[in-house]
């Protein structure tokens, strides 16, 4: 049964890569961190990026959309100088089979304000298309009318600092199981400083932090791994206790649709 299974995963995928479906099932023990999170099984979280400078220092984390697109945060300051890893998990690794894809075009969102953090969404068109394969397929992003309830169990991934004072950032790709918050629970937090463009999760003994920015934070919708926040901002010393904060994309993909539509 469980190999049937496995197999035909395998079929689904080599035939379609359909978005939001690992080849590579994730494996989640609930609410541990990425500030304290977990490992995630090699390869899980197919559509994670490490957005790297030219010396390979890793700044921030984004999402593969599609085969020519990647979406990170608009903080994070993406130029064409830059370099997207497909397919990694042990960044101390040279023996991953990974893509190194360069910037093609980037497209910040023109509303992205650096005081609010409202419109923290930058898209990155890569200068040639990814290859599709067990690594590496893409996510499924959350449609405008789409609706994710506070008490969501979602998940966000990224090799962040796994605490605010680390030394360095870990070389294994982590997750953390984080749930939703309702905006109005979320300004008990934050007060004014959330906007409608924005989302929370977490407050649980998990949160994202430096590092994991521009990174995903997913939810299950009809059985599908999709795209409800982009890493943001939150507590400056990821404290576990208090929410981090997630670029809203119910809100952003007209505009994501607009961009990718036109170029």
């Amino acid at each position: 049964m469980t190999f049937l299974w496995i197999l035909s995963c395998f079929a689904f995928v080599g035939a379609a890569y359909g978005c939001g479906s690992p080849a590579i099932a994730p494996v989640i023990t609930g609410y541990s961190r990425i500030v304290n999170g977990e490992e995630a099984v090699p390869h899980s979280w197919p559509w994670q990026v490490s957005l790297q400078d030219y010396t390979g220092f890793h700044f921030c984390g984004g999402s593969l959309i599609n085969e020519n697109w990647v979406v990170t945060a608009a903080h994070c300051n993406v130029r064409t100088s830059h370099r997207v890893i497909l397919g990694e998990h042990d960044r101390s690794s040279n023996a991953e089979d990974v893509q190194v894809m360069k910037v093609g075009k980037v497209f910040k969102h023109p509303s992205y304000n650096g005081y609010t953090i409202n419109n923290d969404i930058l898209l990155v068109r890569l200068a040639s298309p990814a290859q599709m394969n067990i690594r590496v397929s893409p996510v499924c992003v959350a449609e405008t009318g789409d609706d994710f309830p506070g008490g969501t169990k979602c998940v966000t991934s990224g090799w962040g600092l796994t605490s605010h004072n680390a030394p360095d950032t870990p070389a294994l790709l982590q997750q953390a199981a984080l749930p939703l918050l309702s905006n109005e629970q979320c300004k008990r937090f934050w007060g004014n400083k959330i906007s409608s463009l924005m989302i929370c999760a977490g407050a649980s003994g998990a949160s994202s932090c430096m590092g994991d920015s521009g990174g995903p934070l997913v939810c299950q919708k009809a059985g599908a791994w999709t795209l409800v926040g982009i890493v943001s901002w939150g507590s400056g010393t990821c404290t576990p206790t208090i929410p981090g904060v997630y670029a809203r994309v119910t809100e952003l993909r007209a505009w994501m649709d607009q961009t990718i539509a036109a170029n």
